[in-house]
């Protein structure tokens, strides 16, 4: 099968989700309680997934043509709509998040069951849940009037509606199984909203003390150690996890299986992960001499141990194994952080920088020490 890339047009959409993760992660901003956090989960899923389908979509037809374009961005006008609508969701803009949620999924519908290259019966899948299901559970819950019933019932509808586009790959996985995918630009999709996430946390740590009207030496110190932060969350993803999973869709017996749970579901983990962590950012670099609040460090660290456990979740989904260093640098951070809240605000983030330094470098001398055992038995065998 010919390598398939990532077309312009793909990466223009992307570009309205720049703005949807934004927008997503500020509603964490000042509200990090329990139910904050539940409602934010909840509005990101069909931000989410709308991207999920376009990129599916994408992906098992060939999309470099003036309909498909032009289909690709109608769905971004819809992801748009959302963004919009995200700040207000649970008042009056709830409606126009369900109803351009709605209006996403019927596009995806129409462009993967109609033109040249449709796909018969697509409607019966995860397309048709967020067409027929998912879509107008969401709007049906934008359409409450708001108060306090009507909130729990809007959160009630909307939690449903996530759910069912969740557990969709799962229920309709043998129909999945007759797809042909092509492995090199899922992995490639995927990543790209990884730097989605990982651009939030630029933003957060940029914009709060670019606003401050002096900057002072400490907020410096503090602007680079996060920035060095998002460089290590980088290099653990693209320097060491991303090949591997190129190479688990590549070669598996069930690729299906692969793509649904590394990238639908565990990809969804690593990026939820990395907005927490870029909400950690907004409200602790610009205050580097205050001891952090309970709220920005559980997001700030939370975040972290979030995304080191998610690796452990994709490589046993990739090749049965777990990931001993991640899971153990997850439980260093769990530790440190009663210790964290006696500190300022830098040196929760000196001391997380170096904690996941010091898991990178262990990284580092794994893969080499692998790599060289790999080369020294094919010498041998050459002899």
């Amino acid at each position: 099968m010919e390598e398939k890339r990532v077309t312009w047009a793909e990466l223009y959409f992307d570009l309205v989700f720049v703005f949807a993760v934004t927008q997503v992660s500020a509603l964490l901003h000042h509200r990090h309680g329990w139910a904050e956090l539940a409602r934010a989960a909840v509005v990101f899923v069909p931000v989410y997934w709308c991207w999920v389908g376009t990129t599916v979509q994408a992906n098992v037809r060939q999309v470099d043509n003036t309909r498909d374009r032009l289909g690709i961005f109608a769905v971004g006008l819809g992801g748009l709509f959302m963004a919009l609508a995200v700040p207000g969701a649970d008042g009056p803009r709830g409606v126009l998040l369900g109803a351009a949620y709605w209006y996403a999924r019927l596009v995806l519908l129409l462009l993967i069951t109609t033109g040249p290259q449709r796909t018969r019966k697509a409607w019966i899948g995860p397309y048709g849940v967020g067409a027929f299901v998912s879509g107008p559970l969401l709007l049906a819950g934008g359409l409450l009037d708001g108060g306090l019933l009507d909130g729990w019932a809007r959160t009630a509808l909307w939690t449903v509606a996530a759910l069912c586009d969740l557990s969709a790959p799962v229920v309709f996985r043998r129909r999945l199984a007759k797809v042909t995918y092509h492995p090199a630009h899922l992995p490639e999709r995927f990543g790209c909203f990884l730097l989605i996430a990982l651009g939030e946390s630029i933003v957060g740590i940029g914009a709060p003390v670019a606003a401050a009207e002096h900057l002072t030496a400490a907020e410096l110190v503090s602007v680079a150690t996060a920035f060095v932060i998002t460089c290590e969350l980088w290099w653990l993803y693209f320097n060491y996890a991303a090949d591997a999973m190129r190479y688990a869709v590549a070669t598996s017996a069930s690729r299906r299986d692969v793509i649904r749970r590394v990238f639908s579901y565990g990809h969804f983990a690593l990026i939820a992960g990395v907005i927490a962590v870029a909400v950690g950012f907004g409200e602790t670099v610009a205050d580097p001499g205050e001891s952090l609040a309970a709220g920005p460090l559980g997001l700030l660290y939370g975040g972290c141990v979030l995304y080191l456990t998610a690796f452990s979740y994709t490589r046993w989904m990739m090749f049965r194994m777990v990931s001993p260093t991640r899971l153990v640098a997850a439980g260093v951070v769990i530790g440190l952080v009663p210790a964290m809240v006696r500190l300022p605000a830098l040196g929760a983030l000196v001391v997380l920088a170096v904690v996941l330094g010091v898991l990178n470098l262990v990284e580092y001398r794994r893969v080499s020490r692998a790599r060289h055992l790999d080369e020294a038995a094919e010498a041998t065998e050459l002899l």
